[in-house]
């Protein structure tokens, strides 16, 4: 599908636009201005998917990790070709991937043609390619690549010619590059790269990570009062405002505040945020990432016509985990309890307080021998120093009472019999008997609480005999218990 847009250049934004391209001779014009994220991106494909969305006139496709003259292939490593006559190449530009591994024909010609379709009009791209040359012989040929951006009837956009590659004493990836301007009526162009050296006594390449990017004038963006990265706590936030600017070059450029939440792979636009400042309210926990992007009016609406920022992180850590447990009960004479706390976070540490009568305040389940009452507080600071606590009540009884006698009668009044100082964690076995030895309710290391019914039927008035099993070294209990109707 193709787009049309007519834009009117004032003539000296123009050329101090493109100025910026023009000073990074060296690996021809990258652009020295803020570029989008790629809207094209030929890679390859990895080696259990290999690319090969192109064509090569000329040259024939080989399954050889080592292909002759005149032979390309789609590879993700190579080694040993031509009796160690080429570099092995262990991995592509990025590590991972393809890549592909071109030993030239002796003719010079084109090796790699693709056409690329619905660009932006009135767009300038950034065409960027990663090339090493892979012979180890400084006396062989040179790799000498010409690259073109053309419109689909043949005219040039724009072109760029290597020179001769360099031979590197180990392998060595380089970045070549230059810009080009789309049209108002035509948003397709095509790829042509053209090796200007024969081949047969060297001229070997490989070529990766194929890329457009738009590419504009200058945007910067900075956080007002703080140092990048912003790192805080998720109850320590503030309002952050976020301020951009934007070098000459637009005509009418339309601004866009945008956030990530995972590490800049993915970007959403913020709604209302379409000015030079933002103001970033307070968020739950994560890790974001923010940057300005620009386009021209008439291209705005299309994510992948604009420029962007540097990218701004915020970093909102969260509160450690913290959970004190349960609240514990402590007979005097009995066994010592055990508190049940429980720590979870990013390079944790924690402490009771007080630590009086604890076995350990830096151990998460110390020992109580407390005589009296006592409320502990188990606090936590997570790697980023962010703070959390919880509190728990140890009650110290003489003993454990049960109670003789309940109402199960639904009057709201001792309606279950509960024993109050029963610590679960302690694992006493609870049972209760009717005078014929039928056993009616029992219950293990949970709180007692019984209804009076047995089967799901309430039981009648009458005395039963409970009897509680501790499995600590505490004495076992046995008592009569009266329901009454």
């Amino acid at each position: 599908m193709s787009r049309s847009i007519y834009i009117r250049i004032l003539p000296f934004l123009f050329w101090a636009f493109v100025w910026l391209f023009q000073q990074h001779p060296a690996s021809g014009q990258l652009c020295t201005g803020s570029l989008g994220d790629p809207v094209v991106h030929i890679d390859f494909g990895s080696p259990s998917n290999p690319s090969t969305g192109f064509s090569a006139p000329g040259y024939t496709y080989s399954n050889s990790s080592c292909p002759n003259d005149g032979f390309y292939t789609i590879t993700g490593f190579s080694t040993g070709c031509f009796g160690n006559a080429w570099h092995t190449v262990a991995a592509d530009h990025t590590g991972g991937g393809n890549y592909m591994l071109v030993n030239a024909s002796f003719q010079p010609g084109d090796f790699f043609v693709k056409t690329v379709s619905n660009l932006c009009p009135n767009t300038t791209y950034e065409f960027s390619a990663w090339i090493m040359n892979v012979l180890i012989s400084p006396t062989g040929i040179k790799p000498d690549i010409t690259f073109r951006i053309e419109t689909p009837a043949g005219t040039i956009l724009n072109q760029y010619s290597t020179g001769g590659i360099s031979v590197t004493s180990s392998p060595r990836w380089e970045q070549y590059g230059f810009y080009f301007t789309t049209t108002a009526g035509n948003t397709d162009v095509v790829i042509r790269m053209t090796n200007n050296a024969p081949g047969g006594q060297g001229n070997d390449l490989a070529l990766d990570d194929i890329m457009f990017r738009p590419c504009g004038p200058v945007v910067t963006s900075a956080i007002q009062g703080v140092s990048l990265p912003v790192n805080v706590c998720v109850y320590d936030q503030q309002s952050y405002t976020f301020t951009g600017s934007l070098s000459p070059g637009f005509v009418n450029p339309v601004y866009q505040w945008q956030f990530s939440a995972d590490s800049g792979r993915t970007w959403t636009d913020i709604p209302g945020a379409n000015g030079l400042t933002y103001t970033r309210p307070p968020s739950a926990e994560g890790r974001f990432r923010y940057r300005l992007s620009v386009a021209e009016s008439g291209n705005a609406g299309i994510p992948s016509c604009r420029i962007a920022s540097e990218q701004l992180e915020v970093i909102i850590h969260p509160r450690p985990e913290v959970s004190a447990g349960p609240d514990k009960i402590r007979v005097s004479g009995y066994s010592d309890t055990r508190l049940s706390g429980v720590v979870s976070g990013d390079n944790v540490t924690y402490r009771w307080t007080p630590p009086d009568f604890l076995s350990a305040d830096n151990e998460l389940e110390p020992l109580v021998t407390a005589i009296n009452d006592m409320q502990y507080r188990l606090s936590a600071v997570s790697g980023a120093g962010c703070i959390n606590e919880d509190e728990v009540l140890v009650k110290v009884v003489a003993g454990v009472f049960v109670p003789s006698a309940f109402t199960p009668n639904n009057d709201g009044k001792n309606d279950r019999w509960t024993i109050p100082f029963l610590d679960p964690s302690w694992g006493a076995k609870v049972m209760v008997f009717d005078r014929t030895g039928q056993l009616v309710y029992q219950a293990r290391g949970v709180v007692v609480d019984w209804d009076g019914k047995f089967k799901g039927l309430p039981l009648d008035t009458g005395s039963f005999v409970y009897y509680i099993q501790f499995a600590d070294g505490k004495p076992d209990l046995k008592g009569t218990l009266t329901l009454i109707r």
